[in-house]
């Protein structure tokens, strides 16, 4: 029986790469290519601000194609959706009948995605929808994935995560009001080994640095392929670990 045609929206985290080895040993699905969100100033991947070097690795590693969604540095709503719904779009027209996320619990980024799909009637999958996070990191942890904090939200954990280990050690040292898989945007991470992967993605640790981004209006509020999924009104601090190509 023929598979039916899948894209998948690839962040180059860990609920991206978890996700995606499901999908793998389900087997449901033709997932003909990845889909991010690249910044198009700085050419790196939004929010996690991973540079697209490393996430062209990454998809050569996994053995699929790679498409960016480029972005301006600070697209409006209204240009995000434009951008969003021309590329789906032009997927529709390829034949492509699902639209495949690893988000776990948040409602309304969820509604969001489906009414955008709606539109060019394409259908929303979430394999990981409402699993315990707990479960989830530990998963990912135990099936042998390797990922590093590449953004932390300074709200929730302090400069020394950013370019820490995703590991067991992690988990003991963070905070209890921080979610186990950073669901509400802590933090987010580059996987850089694991099973989806035919090899390792080599990399250099860099610099350190702080960002602080102004809380949106809410005519210009965003989905978290563009920024945090930060539950706060009040402008936030990030640290960003920046990981150099070798």
């Amino acid at each position: 029986m023929k598979k039916p045609k899948a894209i998948f929206n690839w962040s180059g985290g860990k609920d991206s790469s978890l996700c995606l080895h499901a999908l793998k040993e389900n087997n449901e699905y033709d997932i003909t290519a990845l889909l991010t969100s690249v910044n198009e100033s700085y050419q790196r991947v939004s929010m996690h601000g991973v540079r697209v070097e490393l996430l062209e690795r990454q998809a050569q590693s996994i053995g699929l194609p790679l498409k960016k969604l480029m972005l301006p540095e600070m697209p409006s709503m209204t240009v995000y959706d434009e951008l969003l719904h021309q590329t789906w779009k032009e997927m529709k027209d390829q034949g492509i009948e699902y639209s495949i996320f690893g988000d776990i619990f948040l409602e309304d980024l969820r509604e969001y995605r489906e009414k955008q799909l709606e539109k060019v009637q394409i259908k929303g999958v979430f394999p990981l929808w409402n699993k315990p996070t707990s479960y989830l990191i530990d998963r990912f942890i135990d099936l042998g994935f390797k990922a590093v904090l590449v953004c932390v939200n300074e709200k929730y954990l302090d400069k020394s995560f950013a370019g820490r280990n995703l590991d067991k050690d992690f988990l003991k040292d963070l905070p209890k009001n921080v979610d186990p898989c950073g669901e509400n945007g802590e933090y987010h991470s580059f996987v850089y080994d694991g099973p989806i992967f035919q090899k390792p993605i080599p990399f250099t640790i860099g610099e350190v640095v702080y960002r602080n981004y102004q809380a949106p209006k809410e005519s210009d509020k965003q989905d978290d392929t563009c920024f945090s999924r930060s539950p706060t009104n009040h402008d936030t601090g990030f640290w960003f670990c920046d990981l150099l190509e070798n």
